[in-house]
C-alpha cells in the first residue's frame, strides 16, 4: 500500500480548459429554449440524508430514499444523454448494451447526469479488426458530466465538463458491453468525475470549474478507472483502477490493480488488490476453466476435470463501486483477471487493511439434479451419472461468478452484512444473489442475481431486500438447442425478500404490447402481442420511504410498485427496447429520474 500527497495535480479554480458553459441550450436534440434565468444561481446545498449522491444513493448502495415518490403522472421533461445511441443499437442488433450513470438529483432543482457524444464506426459484413470498428472504437467517444436545472418545468444545462476518461478496451473481453462513466457528489457539494490514466477530477458544482485533478498513477495511459467512485459521509472518495496491456488487455495478466482512497485534502492511499487476499490464486497460478463444447452434455463423466488456464491477478470486477459500512469498513468485489469463477467479496478496515475475504467458489450447491435444472439424464439436464449439486460446466460445486459485463455492486445491509448479485449460467443465466453476514460468512443465496444491485428498505425494526427477477428463456447451461432446449420466457418479476432471502411478495409483469413514441411524442404500439411480457430493465431499483419500489422495464415503462406487489402507477417513457439495465433515482422532493433509449426522464405529478 502506497501513500502520498498529490499536490502537483492541483489546479486553480479558474482553469476551465475542459469546461463549456451552456446557459441557453435544451438537450442534444438542439431545441431552442428561452434564456436560462436560473443558471447563474448558486447550487443548492447538499443534504446527505435526502439527495441522491452516487450509485445506490448513499455509500452503502441501499437505493433507499427518505421521501415518498411522487405520482408517475407525466413526463416533466427529458434530455438526450447518449449521442451515440443509434450507433450502439446498430452494433448490437437493435439492443443497447451500455451501462449508464444513475441520475444524481440534488436540492429539488438540480440533477447531474453523465453524457456521451461522438459516433462509432460500423463493422463491415465481413468483419473488421477488433480495434478498428464497433466496440473497438469506444475510445473515439467523449464522456462527461452535465448539471441540469429545472426552469418552468424544463431541464436547462448550467454547465458541462468533458472528461478525458475512456473505458477499458473491449477487444473481445467485454463482448460489446460498454462500461459505465459515473460521477459522485461529495458532502461538501463538489462533484468528482473519473478521468484518464486512473485519475479523478474534482469540480465546483455551481460552475463546473475544475478544482483539482488527483492522479495517483501519473500519466500512465494504460491505467483506467473501472467503475463508479463511492464517497463516504466524511467526503473520502474510493474507486478502482486497473493497468492492462493495451494491445491484449484480457489474455495477458493485469499489470496492476488497486482500490484508491482520496481524502478531502487530496491525500491518496492505494491498496494493491493483486496481493491483498492471502488465499487467492497467484496471477500465474493454474485456475480451472470449463469443459469444451464438443464434450456436451456436461459433465463428460463424474470424475472429469476441465482444462486449466493462467488465473491472472486479482482485481475488482469491471463496473463495481465499493460500498462503505456504517463502521467505516470498505467492501468490494474482486476476481481473477482471466476468470470470473475465482472471485471474492472483500471487507477492509477503515485503515484499509484486510478485515475478511470470502471466496465465491463452491458457495452454491444447486447444480445438477436440483430444482433449478431439468432432471439429470434428460435434455437440459446434466449427463446421466453426474454428481448431484455440481456445476455441469466444471464438475465442482458452483461458483458465484464475478462478470465484467455486469454492473452489480455490493450493498451493505443495516446489520452490517453484504449483498452481491453474481452470475451463474446453469440456472438459465439468472445468476444468484449472495447474502453474507457481518463477518463474511454465508447467510443465504437466492436464485437470481444477474446484474443487480438490490435495494434495501428498512421498516418495522427489520429490512427487506428488493431485486428484479427475470427468466430469460435460455438453455439451462449451454447454447445447444438439442442438448439444452430453451425454456419458456418469463415470468419477469420484482421480488421482495427477507434478510434470509425468503420471498415476501412478487410483482409479475403483464403488459404484452411493444410501443414507441413517434416524432410528435405520440405513443405508437406495434399491435403484436408479447405473451411473455417484458424483462425488468433495472440494475439498481429505488425504494421510497413507504416501501414503494421504482423500476423500469424493457416495455419502455417506469413502474411504481406498492408493498404487496401491486402497481401503484406507471408511465411510458420512449421505446420498448432490449438493453443493459439502468438505475432509477429519487429527488428529495419525490420526483423520479429514469432512463430509456439513451435519454434521461424526469417524472412526477
Amino acid at each position: 500500500m502506497g501513500r502520498h500527497r498529490d499536490t502537483a495535480a492541483r489546479v486553480a479554480a479558474a482553469a476551465l480548459a475542459a469546461l463549456t458553459a451552456l446557459t441557453a441550450c435544451g438537450d442534444d436534440g438542439g431545441e431552442k429554449l428561452p434564456p436560462c434565468t436560473v443558471c447563474d444561481l448558486p447550487a443548492p446545498a447538499v443534504d446527505v440524508a435526502r439527495d441522491w449522491l452516487q450509485w445506490g444513493r448513499g455509500p452503502a448502495h441501499a437505493g433507499a430514499a427518505a421521501v415518498v415518490a411522487q405520482p408517475l403522472a407525466r413526463i416533466v421533461d427529458q434530455v438526450v444523454v447518449d449521442g451515440a445511441v443509434e450507433d450502439e443499437k446498430a452494433l448490437a442488433s437493435g439492443n443497447l448494451l451500455v451501462h449508464y450513470q444513475a441520475p444524481l438529483p440534488i436540492g429539488g432543482t438540480d440533477v447531474l447526469m453523465a453524457f456521451k457524444r461522438g459516433s462509432l464506426k460500423a463493422c463491415p459484413p465481413t468483419g473488421g479488426s477488433a480495434n478498428s470498428c464497433g466496440s473497438g472504437t469506444w475510445d473515439q467517444l467523449t464522456w462527461g458530466e452535465r448539471l441540469y436545472r429545472l426552469q418552468d418545468g424544463r431541464l436547462r444545462v448550467v454547465w458541462e465538463h468533458a472528461s478525458d476518461w475512456k473505458p477499458l478496451p473491449d477487444l473481445g473481453g467485454l463482448s460489446g458491453w460498454q462500461p459505465v462513466f459515473h460521477a459522485v457528489v461529495a458532502p461538501d457539494g463538489t462533484v468528482v468525475v473519473p478521468a484518464a490514466h486512473g485519475a479523478i477530477v474534482r469540480l465546483d458544482r455551481s460552475t463546473g470549474a475544475e478544482l483539482a485533478r488527483v492522479a495517483p498513477f501519473g500519466d500512465a495511459a494504460d491505467t483506467f478507472v473501472t467503475g463508479p467512485p463511492t464517497v463516504d459521509d466524511a467526503g473520502r472518495v474510493y474507486y478502482h483502477a486497473l493497468t492492462v496491456d493495451p494491445a491484449d488487455p484480457w489474455a495477458q495478466d493485469a499489470r496492476g490493480a488497486w482500490l484508491v482512497r482520496v481524502d478531502p485534502d487530496g491525500e491518496v492511499t492505494k491498496v494493491d488488490l493483486t496481493t491483498l487476499i492471502p488465499d487467492a490464486p497467484a496471477g500465474d497460478g493454474a485456475c480451472k476453466s470449463q469443459f469444451r463444447t464438443p464434450d456436451l452434455p456436461w459433465p463428460p463423466s463424474p470424475e472429469a476435470e476441465p482444462t486449466t488456464l493462467a488465473c491472472g491477478s486479482q482485481r475488482a470486477g469491471v463496473n463495481v463501486a465499493p460500498a462503505i459500512a456504517a463502521d467505516g469498513a470498505v467492501v468490494t468485489v474482486t476476481r481473477a483477471h482471466r476468470t470470473g469463477r475465482y472471485g471474492y467479496v472483500v471487507a477492509l478496515e477503515p485503515d484499509l487493511t484486510l478485515r475478511w475475504a470470502t471466496s465465491l467458489r463452491g458457495l452454491l450447491h444447486d447444480g445438477c439434479g436440483s430444482r433449478l435444472m431439468p432432471p439429470t439424464g434428460t435434455p437440459g439436464g446434466c449427463r446421466a451419472g453426474a454428481v448431484p449439486g455440481v456445476d455441469p460446466a466444471t464438475n465442482e460445486l458452483p461458483a458465484a461468478v464475478v462478470s465484467d459485463q455486469s454492473s452489480a455492486s455490493p450493498v451493505v445491509t443495516p446489520d452490517g452484512g453484504v449483498l452481491y448479485g453474481a452470475y451463474t449460467r446453469y440456472n438459465g443465466a439468472r445468476g444468484h444473489l449472495v447474502a453474507l453476514d457481518a463477518g463474511g460468512a454465508l447467510r443465504a443465496t437466492y436464485d437470481f442475481g444477474w446484474d443487480t444491485t438490490p435495494a434495501v428498505w428498512e421498516h418495522d425494526g427489520t429490512y427487506s431486500v428488493i431485486v428484479k427477477e427475470n427468466a430469460y428463456g435460455a438453455g439451462s447451461y449451454c447454447s445447444d438447442d438439442a442438448l439444452c432446449p430453451k425454456s419458456a420466457e418469463g415470468p419477469y418479476q420484482v421480488t421482495q425478500l427477507t434478510p434470509d432471502l425468503d420471498v415476501e411478495w412478487q410483482f409479475t409483469m403483464s403488459n404484452t404490447l411493444a410501443c414507441r413514441r413517434d416524432k410528435k411524442g405520440a405513443m405508437v404500439c406495434d399491435g403484436a402481442r408479447h405473451p411473455e411480457s417484458f424483462e425488468l430493465c433495472v440494475n439498481a431499483p429505488a425504494v421510497d420511504a413507504d416501501g414503494t419500489v421504482l423500476v423500469n422495464a424493457e416495455d419502455g415503462r417506469l413502474y411504481a410498485i406498492a408493498q404487496g406487489g401491486t402497481v401503484r402507477d406507471s408511465v411510458f417513457l420512449d421505446e420498448a427496447l432490449g438493453a443493459a439495465y439502468t438505475p432509477v433515482a429519487l429527488g428529495r422532493d419525490g420526483v423520479v429520474f429514469a432512463q430509456n433509449n439513451g435519454r434521461m426522464f424526469v417524472v412526477g405529478p
